[in-house]
């Protein structure tokens, strides 16, 4: 009778566990934001889980940002100077009730199962650091925006068990997020630029935590990319990505949207661009055929992600997707990674000579 009582409350106490609705904080640095904010604001709140709540740092901010937060039943931290998206996440953080904090951009839209999901995650995954995704179609859907949206998809669902999670979709235990100290800041490797994320779950990571990636739990996201904005983009993010890879002595790494697929696609198209020029300088007709086996090569490490811009779209979408990110996407790409490497060694010598 006693180990039918025992079995009896261990069942009930894992079901207990297996259905708890946890408190959520969700948490949003802003900055200058006032284009995106009410609607990030507004879709947070239709979200259809009950027990949540919305805390925003307000990063100094020098437009209308405030005025539009004050009209939405938040919290609102405003900060007393411009320091950051790492320390705005942290002061919001700190500032959080819940028991998980989820971490989503000022020009994110929450999808209104989003907490349910991350909810039930924690239930069936104690411990992990969940992250998210956006949706394959971005709120503004241009081509250059609706490409980045289903690029990062992509590359960010490819592993359950991903290098990093984003902060646009991070889910965390709040006491093990404040026991971490939080986001870093390192203007050395670039970290308080874009990569205060990368380098926080890399830190986890090392710390023995387990990162676990919820394809299921997205955002939706304002891009208003153009070709500039697009390609401007790249640069910065493959400049920020090229001085903290070689900082963390990763830069070969299959890491999210720096992804291998990525890396050999731009040093395909730098390959190409030199056989071109030799073949045009010496008429060999041996190097047109090392330029197409490498086409053709790119193009098979290349196919899951085109198959994913065929079924986000269509046929016509994958050839445009397919010519941008085999044909003008490396450029940019590589501006950056060699922009980027040039920073880092006079950063590293700088370092050197103090």
């Amino acid at each position: 009778m006693a180990m039918d009582q025992k079995r009896f409350f261990h069942t009930t106490e894992k079901e207990h566990s297996m259905n708890k609705e946890r408190f959520i904080s969700i948490v949003i640095p802003n900055y200058n934001g006032a284009n995106t904010i009410a609607k990030c604001l507004g879709a947070a709140f239709s979200s259809d889980y009950n027990l949540f709540e919305v805390v925003v740092a307000d990063d100094c901010s020098i437009d209308a940002s405030v005025e539009i937060i004050q009209k939405f039943p938040c919290k609102l931290i405003r900060l007393k100077r411009h320091v950051g998206v790492s320390k705005a996440r942290n002061k919001a953080a700190s500032a959080s009730s819940g028991e998980l904090l989820f971490f989503i951009d000022s020009d994110c839209l929450l999808q209104k199962d989003a907490l349910a999901i991350a909810n039930q995650t924690f239930n069936e995954h104690h411990g992990h650091i969940v992250g998210g995704t956006y949706t394959c179609q971005p709120y503004d859907r241009n081509f250059f925006s609706t490409f980045q949206s289903i690029f990062i998809n992509y590359f960010e669902t490819k592993k359950k068990e991903p290098d990093y999670i984003a902060a646009h979709a991070m889910i965390i235990n709040a006491e093990l997020f404040r026991k971490s100290n939080g986001f870093a800041r390192n203007r050395f490797i670039g970290i308080d630029a874009s990569l205060e994320d990368v380098e926080f779950a890399h830190r986890l990571r090392r710390h023995g935590h387990k990162l676990l990636m919820k394809p299921e739990i997205q955002v939706q996201h304002i891009f208003n990319f153009s070709f500039f904005k697009s390609l401007k983009n790249a640069l910065k993010r493959s400049r920020y990505w090229t001085i903290y890879s070689l900082a963390n002595k990763d830069l070969l790494m299959d890491s999210g949207t720096a992804s291998l697929e990525l890396k050999i696609n731009v040093t395909v198209y730098f390959i190409n661009i030199m056989l071109f020029l030799l073949y045009w300088i010496t008429g060999m007709t041996a190097v047109l055929a090392i330029i197409l086996f490498l086409f053709l090569f790119d193009l098979s490490v290349n196919k899951k992600l085109f198959a994913a811009f065929l079924r986000a779209r269509d046929f016509c979408f994958l050839v445009m997707a397919m010519g941008y990110y085999m044909m003008v996407y490396p450029i940019a790409v590589g501006a950056g990674a060699y922009v980027g490497a040039i920073q880092y060694i006079r950063r590293f010598r700088l370092l050197e000579k103090q």
